[in-house]
């Protein structure tokens, strides 16, 4: 996957296009990487759960894991939830569509309600279809992977985000960031927008 793109001098470096999940390749820890997780959810079935906090990176992950998954699964049905969502934004009729092996994904699975959840694992049982979600707290599927953060993490997205040349953030402010933001790499990143449109 390809690295951010370089911003021009007017460009905030810290711009939703540039942090959306995608833009950023997810920055594995040592013992793992894109192919060894796909491989152990299709050793699961093609069922299982990302699971961490606010601003952890599973969104991130999800869009690295996505076009492994789409070459070993061969389809997959990507439905994204906002605040809120309380039933998904697709009918399930939607699943008819999709070939036994193919992989349901959804990402913040548990604002859905119960009955909503129940469903959705019930028909891509029937259906013999894949389930992969990402979730704040365990959902009863098989743990794929735990996204956590760190300042040291923070630090290496950071500074990908950062030109050549352009001064790097002290390390005692970003660790001040992390701490106030509870370490939600997001909201760190939203802040250090905030920050770069002020200096302007």
């Amino acid at each position: 996957m390809n690295g951010p793109t370089r911003p021009t001098a007017a460009e905030n470096p810290f711009s939703t296009s540039r942090i959306r999940p995608g833009a950023i390749p997810y920055v594995f820890p040592p013992e793992e990487n894109a192919d060894r997780l796909v491989e152990r959810l299709q050793q699961n079935g093609w069922w299982g759960q990302i699971v961490g906090g606010h601003g952890s990176g599973k969104s991130a992950l999800l869009a690295t894991l996505i076009p492994a998954i789409e070459r070993a699964a061969g389809q997959i049905l990507l439905i994204e939830l906002h605040d809120g969502a309380r039933r998904l934004p697709v009918d399930l009729r939607r699943l008819l569509g999709l070939k036994a092996g193919a992989v349901v994904i959804v990402d913040g699975y548990e604002q859905l309600a119960h009955w909503s959840r129940w469903r959705l694992k019930r028909d891509c049982r029937q259906r013999r279809l894949g389930l992969l979600v990402t979730a704040h707290a365990p959902v009863g599927l098989p743990e794929l992977f735990r996204t956590s953060t760190s300042v040291e993490l923070a630090h290496a997205i950071v500074d990908r985000l950062l030109e050549a040349g352009r001064s790097r953030i002290p390390a005692d402010e970003l660790q001040h960031l992390f701490a106030v933001h509870g370490g939600d790499l997001r909201e760190l990143l939203f802040a250090l927008y905030d920050q770069h449109e002020q200096q302007q």
